[in-house]
């Protein structure tokens, strides 16, 4: 047989076509190695240069070749324990520390937050381990005695990153992509979540959308939730959307998280002195322990209550407003001889309710201080459970102080959650069902036209358009979720009425002896009305459901379109060249 008579140029165009395809998916089963997957973009590490998907080589003195050594690299940072002494205005205590001294201070030696029995909040500072402290300087330096700045080394793809640092790197990372395909959370677990802005005054627009996706997308990204993609959504109502995936994260998280407005305030009496956001919040102090973390935890009737602490950095503006706040107001001394205070509290209030009430010490009076500590209390039935509560209450708070709020209400129209473990069930699944439908079609061609020759060029235009339109999502790094495989089996099946088609019109036609041009013509107009039609169908579904069926639609017009212009015309020329008489 003369095979190169099967090589027309619809054919070729075909090869192409596969070609282009296979580079943009770019599989490599045999991808190895430890890639970053997500980064705090708030810690130090970030501004080094390490960036998601970067593959790390060696932390420190450990070589990577699993995640099990990065969590073993990652610990060795961990600073010893060691015994202190700390005297303050209020009294000498000797206690153990770990990765930080166990309270904050400001540039005053005034203790604004401590976890430590015996450290007096409002005390100033006097020694460290019988170490005079006059002045922030001299802090610093016993500091660094106590807890030295550790090199941090970290050499991946991109480079070597160097740096000397008290925090310990917080990213995360996992095992290298084998393709460029990007799998949906119904494959690679997480949370879906629709959520639906609410505004009484007034319509809400695309510019207010565009608004609250920014602030959506920074807030996750603080809070180190960069495996995620934001985009908007509307239905046929013109209700509109924006619909959240997360990879990694719970239900519960999620709403936590995105589901409240976020407006941040704080009021010495009825006057607002600073809001969320980068207007007023210079630095928001996070990972690390020495102006960051759970200072308290006390029992309390029903189960534990532990109260969080952390610093920020006011911009001059509101220092200024807290000065005014502050400079008419009457000093009160503590009756238990605690010190002397203001006769009015910072309340902190976030979306409305009452976070916290802090004491303002006397010396604060009509001053423009830029240093406040920001607490809060978290609760649960064992000490662990509160501890996570305060934590979990601490990073978002401190998420909503560095991002600011969203310019309206939100609520979650529709959350879904799917566990990483079942979306591995699902891919399997969906690959099964795909090679059950292939091999399906192709028996049923084979007891139709009882011709071998049939079958073959039918399922090579069938894993042609499967992998054509795989090549597609991975140039326009389209998510395969459940609803685009299920479109990857329509179009496929879709593909497959045509080529029946054109089999009928052109080999089981009346006239056996008629004009192929007109035989691939006719069948090509029926091709061209059922791909009209095709589509026509699909463009409701794009909003439908606030578009959550929208990769079902986008898949079967990308699918149709592959085949009516690459593998349909192919497929006819095969056809033709099988059966036409030399």
């Amino acid at each position: 047989m003369n095979f190169k008579k099967f090589f027309t140029i619809r054919v070729w165009i075909l090869i192409v076509a596969i070609i282009l395809a296979l580079i943009a998916i770019s599989p490599n089963p045999w991808a190895e190695g430890i890639e970053v997957s997500s980064i705090d973009s708030q810690s130090e590490l970030a501004g080094y240069g390490l960036s998601i998907g970067d593959e790390i080589y060696s932390i420190g003195d450990y070589t990577i070749t699993s995640i099990t050594d990065v969590s073993d690299a990652l610990e060795s940072y961990q600073y010893d324990s060691q015994e202190i002494s700390v005297e303050t205005s209020g009294g000498e205590i000797s206690y153990i520390i770990t990765n930080d001294l166990g309270f904050i201070l400001n540039e005053s030696l005034v203790i604004l937050s401590s976890e430590t029995e015996g450290v007096e909040i409002n005390s100033v500072l006097e020694k460290i381990n019988d170490i005079s402290i006059n002045s922030y300087e001299d802090y610093e330096l016993v500091l660094d005695e106590l807890l030295p700045k550790q090199s941090i080394k970290i050499e991946s793809d991109e480079g070597l990153i160097a740096y000397l640092s008290r925090e310990v790197p917080d990213f995360s990372v996992g095992e290298a992509d084998t393709s460029n395909l990007v799998y949906g959370l119904d494959f690679t677990g997480g949370t879906r979540v629709l959520l639906q802005p609410v505004s009484n005054d007034e319509e809400i627009t695309d510019d207010d959308i565009s608004t609250l996706i920014d602030v959506l997308s920074n807030r996750l990204n603080v809070y180190g939730l960069s495996d995620m993609k934001i985009r908007s959504a509307e239905d046929w109502e013109g209700n509109k959307y924006v619909l959240v995936e997360i990879a990694g994260v719970t239900e519960t998280e999620v709403r936590d998280l995105i589901s409240q407005q976020g407006k941040f305030e704080a009021k010495v009496g009825d006057v607002l002195v600073f809001e969320g956001g980068e207007n007023d919040i210079v630095y928001v102090c996070r990972n690390d322990g020495t102006c960051s973390g759970v200072r308290t935890c006390d029992e309390i009737e029903g189960g534990t209550s532990c109260q969080f602490q952390f610093a920020i950095t006011l911009s001059q503006d509101a220092a200024n407003l807290f000065a005014g706040a502050t400079e008419n107001l009457d000093i009160v001394v503590s009756e238990d001889g605690g010190g002397s205070y203001l006769n009015e509290t910072i309340d902190f209030y976030l979306d409305g309710e009452l976070v916290d009430s802090l004491n303002i010490a006397s010396s604060l009076k009509g001053q423009t201080t830029t240093s406040i500590a920001i607490s809060g209390p978290g609760y649960g039935l064992t000490q662990n459970d509160a501890l996570d509560d305060a934590l979990s209450s601490m990073n978002t708070l401190q998420t909503i102080l560095i991002t600011g709020s969203l310019p309206f209400d939100i609520e979650v129209a529709k959350i879904d959650t799917v566990s990483p473990i079942l979306g591995e069930s699902f891919l399997r699944n969906a690959l099964l069902v795909g090679l059950i439908a292939i091999l399906s079609v192709a028996v049923v061609l084979y007891l139709r036209y009882r011709q071998i020759k049939v079958v073959i060029p039918v399922l090579i235009a069938m894993l042609s358009e499967l992998f054509l339109i795989l090549g597609f999502a991975a140039v326009v790094q389209w998510n395969l979720d459940m609803a685009a495989i299920a479109g990857i089996i329509a179009a496929v099946g879709t593909g497959v009425d045509d080529q029946i088609v054109i089999l009928d019109e052109t080999v089981n036609g009346e006239d056996q002896r008629g004009n192929w041009k007109d035989k691939i013509k006719k069948a090509f107009f029926i091709i061209f009305v059922a791909y009209a039609t095709t589509v026509a169908a699909m463009i409701p579904l794009w909003n439908a459901g606030a578009g959550l069926i929208r990769g079902f639609a986008v898949t079967i017009i990308a699918g149709v379109t592959i085949g009516v212009f690459l593998t349909r015309p192919a497929f006819a020329s095969l056809v033709e060249k099988l059966y036409q008489e030399d």
